[in-house]
């Protein structure tokens, strides 16, 4: 079954968007990320089928999240677009959302970028080891040693007093 990008764009858009929003929490880069996911699916050629569409558009608008966040990271737009981003997390009231990029940061720096990945899919979409595997195209058992390598980092993070 070949996919129909305007349909699915008006189906699952706003569930793409959802996801792309609790990934990148900015609205403007939300939006981008879900026209890239549909843009994406245009420039398949065909090569991606319409067997498990939702899970199919998750899938690749957490990559295309990811990505990005990846990207921000290793190339700020520029230097002051990072100031200004820090200054920006310096005056926000919470002081539980500093933490939190820190110990992300932190937590995923070293990684893979599919474990950012299995993460995401095992614990905010909250699909089986088997489905993340998957989806992943990994073994179970390599979807356990992931999570299990991310809970010691954490852990260790936890001693260390960041998280």
């Amino acid at each position: 079954m070949s996919i129909d990008v305007e349909t699915f764009y008006r189906e699952y858009g706003p569930l793409v968007l959802r996801r792309c929003r609790r990934l990148l929490r900015d609205e403007d880069k939300a939006l981008d990320a879900m026209h890239d996911v549909f843009v994406n699916l245009i420039r398949s050629d065909g090569r991606l089928t319409a067997e498990q569409p939702a899970r199919l558009l998750l899938r690749i608008g957490t990559n295309v999240c990811l990505n990005r966040l990846r990207g921000e990271r290793r190339h700020p737009e520029d230097a002051d677009d990072e100031r200004l981003l820090r200054v920006a997390a310096a005056t926000q009231s919470s002081e539980e959302r500093s933490l939190a990029k820190l110990v992300l940061g932190r937590l995923f720096g070293g990684e893979r970028a599919t474990t950012g990945e299995i993460a995401v899919l095992h614990y905010v979409d909250r699909l089986t080891l088997e489905e993340t595997a998957a989806e992943v195209g990994l073994s179970v058992s390599g979807v356990r040693k992931r999570l299990r390598g991310l809970r010691a980092r954490l852990g260790d993070l936890a001693k260390e007093g960041t998280a």
